[in-house]
């Protein structure tokens, strides 16, 4: 819901305002994003019909009370601040909230825009043109964009001495509280400009002091949640170099008061809608005031725009709460499963995989990967996916990226009759891709050795024994989308593994002249979201899962067009405990792909029980990666128990609401409260301590609910010489007696029933039972070990 008249903008979402106006001077003064600046019951009101104006009692006069009520009050600048224009001499840019900033008329804080014109002057004076308000959404023409808002705001801003024009668009999605941003620069003039940076959103506070949390990490480590205050000076999150939106920092951050938490305090949610190197940062100046700004890495960036060109930059996503994190993330989960996230797969529930690469790595045929289907099949698995090995001469990661064609010694009858073999098991067939890559040894890079991303004549850095391809290149796009045509087609694919297990160094393509390098980065991925565009209208049933050596590209842009993305190629339990957790702040359940896998972990060389690794992987797009056929029928019965209970809850799973509890718990809620799944883990287990509370978030108050746990398998073993306090003879810790003993006694984990209301679970928790203490123990008693994990579901009564 938008209000606009020329001088002041309104846009109001179910419980947020972003107010800004127009001052005499043409520039764009930011007055308040936050909570509602107006109450409940008139924006209700406003919504119902349709007029913003209805936000208050005194209709537009009420909205400018309001807006004159709350903006900054300046009438003289600092000592040695610079005035705007002997014009406009009360003007000092430095003190002022801005929509939009740029160097060289007195704002010398974080700059939106900076340019160079034909003439070298890197002073930029945008200022207000006119504006434009449309209903629904027009898509960004370049980019992945976010879609259905309700409605828009377009902004046109001019340069007062080049004929240069920057828009601001605004979405607003008011039921959700989210409004994104974008920005295009036109060259209306007869030279070209170069863009030296163009962000995406800057917002301005009227505070000095905001703790910004980002997420970082490596591969196989990502999204390790970190906390910077910023009082002074600037905190960035960036990924400047690696290419992609990557492992070492994501994109997604959030900016709170510095005591906020999941469930207290003001916090607003940041993402960008975009795969390559991105830049987040978080300053504050000598005057009180405090700037977000996020947008392309300006770094290595650079674009030269000829006349009457245009360059429009990812959409930026915002969302605010002032009841703490756990209510931003629902916020920003929200929009990502229904304005991110479409196509088929956008509401349908992930199905259960396997998948083979650990379970095989290179080493497979297509006998052994049948085999390895039946026992997926007879556990009640829906989805067999073939791994990394399938094609050209692929036995190792050295050689055969980019050469399409089956490995017919592995694969005899190609991908058609194993695909034919798998869906007569009654089961869905998936198989793993890398396009963007080649490696040196492939009949791809003997043919075309022009198309890897290399310096000609210079000695090129490898990652992985592979090359990225240019695919800023027309003709290196045709290929990839031809080559992955013909491979979806080969047989009945119905899930896609899109993998990119390197990043990039040396960034130059021949296709570039020499002043348009600095577009490299940028270039490849306008080539490939081509690509990707092109191939999920062709197969738009097909589930694409995005990887990055794991989560090196975990984004918004990625989600635009696959609809999840593997989480990390770590997958010991307790590190994806971390990984998850982390992914929890900014992405829904529904987008992070979360397996079970074998012990030793392949990783880590850890060991963590079954039910751990299972109960760990559940809050994700859920599978198994690891060979069923060496496991025990006693695992497999096991695992077999696991994927009914996970396919009965599945939708609670992937599409209830996340909420994060203490000491790495959770709670995700169904939409309409029906149902829930808690989620809580013992990290270091100690004697005496066997109270613990479960208390709730996000239950119905109103409602009554069932509480049970999952009761799982215990196995005598796990008591070791303990035993002995219980049978009559001494029985030796594994020895025969034991075995036998194992083998004939059914031990499980206690069962625990609670009926109470949701307020008493929110308000109070459940106690649960008590835990082993060394003190004694019965049917009841809660095992709880370090790395032990137990799940508990709510029913409505």
């Amino acid at each position: 819901m938008i209000y606009a008249d020329g001088h002041l903008f309104l846009l109001q979402t179910a419980g947020t305002s972003y107010m800004f106006r127009k001052l005499d001077s043409g520039h764009l003064e930011h007055i308040h994003y936050g909570g509602s600046l107006f109450s409940k019951e008139r924006v209700k009101k406003a919504m119902e019909s349709g007029k913003c104006e209805e936000v208050t009692e005194l209709g537009k006069e009420g909205i400018e009370k309001v807006a004159d009520a709350v903006a900054p009050k300046h009438f003289f600048g600092g000592g040695n601040m610079n005035v705007y224009s002997d014009e406009f001499s009360g003007v000092f840019l430095e003190q002022l909230n801005l929509e939009m900033s740029s160097f060289g008329k007195g704002d010398i804080r974080e700059p939106f825009v900076e340019l160079t014109y034909a003439d070298g002057s890197k002073t930029v004076d945008f200022t207000f043109e006119n504006f434009e308000v449309k209903k629904g959404k027009a898509m960004l023409e370049t980019l992945p964009s976010s879609y259905e808002a309700d409605e828009q705001l377009f902004i046109v801003l001019k340069d007062k001495q080049y004929n240069v024009r920057l828009m601001l668009i605004y979405s607003v999605f008011e039921s959700i509280d989210v409004i994104t941003r974008s920005a295009i620069v036109y060259n209306d003039s007869d030279k070209a400009v170069v863009i030296d940076r163009l962000l995406s959103t800057q917002i301005d506070f009227n505070r000095p002091a905001y703790k910004m949390t980002s997420f970082h990490g490596r591969w196989a480590n990502e999204m390790g949640k970190h906390e910077s205050v910023c009082t002074g000076g600037k905190v960035v999150c960036e990924e400047l170099n690696a290419g992609e939106s990557g492992s070492r920092s994501n994109p997604f951050v959030i900016v709170s008061d510095i005591d906020a938490d999941d469930e207290h305090g003001e916090c607003y949610g940041f993402n960008l809608i975009y795969s390559g190197d991105h830049y987040e940062a978080l300053s504050s100046n000598g005057v009180n005031m405090s700037r977000f700004v996020c947008g392309i890495q300006p770094n290595s960036f650079s674009w030269l725009l000829g006349p009457g060109d245009s360059f429009e930059t990812p959409e930026a996503v915002m969302t605010f709460s002032g009841r703490g994190m756990n209510a931003m993330s629902i916020n920003m989960h929200e929009f990502v499963r229904k304005h991110v996230v479409r196509g088929t797969w956008r509401d349908k529930e992930r199905p259960i995989l396997i998948n083979s690469w650990e379970a095989a790595y290179f080493n497979f045929t297509q006998g052994s990967l049948v085999a390895l289907a039946k026992e997926a099949k007879k556990c009640g698995i829906e989805l067999f996916v073939m791994d990394d090995g399938w094609f050209g001469v692929r036995n190792d990661d050295k050689r055969s990226l980019g050469d399409w064609y089956e490995n017919k010694k592995k694969l005899p009858g190609g991908i058609q009759e194993l695909a034919d073999k798998i869906t007569n098991l009654g089961m869905m067939f998936g198989i793993w891709v890398e396009p963007e890559m080649v490696n040196e040894d492939s009949d791809l890079y003997r043919a075309h050795p022009d198309w890897a991303v290399q310096i000609p004549g210079k000695p090129h850095s490898k990652g992985r024994n592979q090359m990225n391809l240019d695919l800023t290149r027309t003709e290196v796009q045709d290929y990839v989308i031809e080559s992955m045509k013909r491979v979806f087609s080969a047989g009945k694919v119905s899930y896609v593994k899109w993998d990119m297990n390197r990043i990039f160094s040396d960034r130059f393509s021949a296709s570039l002249g020499e002043r348009r390098q600095g577009e490299f980065m940028h270039r490849y991925y306008l080539g490939l979201y081509r690509i990707m565009k092109e191939l999920t209208q062709s197969f738009p049933d097909i589930l694409f899962e995005g990887c990055s050596a794991g989560g090196n590209r975990f984004d918004l842009g990625i989600l635009c067009y696959f609809p999840q993305i593997w989480g990390s190629d770590d997958t010991d339990a307790m590190c994806r405990l971390d990984i998850q957790r982390g992914y929890s702040y900014g992405y829904p359940a529904s987008t992070v792909g979360a397996h079970v896998s074998a012990c030793p972990n392949h990783q880590t060389l850890n060991n963590s029980p079954l039910e751990t690794r299972y109960e760990i992987a559940c809050a994700g797009c859920f599978g198994y990666e690891l060979n069923l056929c060496d496991l025990s029928e006693s695992d497999k019965k096991v695992i077999a128990e696991q994927v009914e209970f996970y396919k009965n809850w599945r939708e609670v799973f992937q599409f209830g609401d996340y909420y994060r509890l203490p000491d790495y718990g959770y709670i995700i809620v169904s939409r309409d409260k029906k149902k829930a799944v808690s989620f809580v883990v013992e990290r270091n287990s100690k004697p005496n301590n066997d109270y613990r509370c479960l208390k709730t978030v996000g239950l119905a108050e109103d409602k009554v609910y069932n509480m049970r746990n999952r009761v799982v398998p215990l196995s005598v073993k796990e008591f070791g010489s303990l035993v002995n306090t219980m049978v009559p003879v001494h029985v030796k810790q594994d020895g025969l007696l034991h075995t036998i003993i194992d083998r004939v006694v059914n031990v499980s984990s206690e069962e625990q029933k609670v009926t109470a209301t949701g307020a008493a679970f929110n308000n109070h928790g459940v106690a649960l039972n008590p835990s082993f203490s060394g003190t004694g123990y019965n049917q009841d008693t809660r095992i709880m070990r370090t790395e032990d994990v137990r799940l508990y579901v709510f029913e409505e009564a």
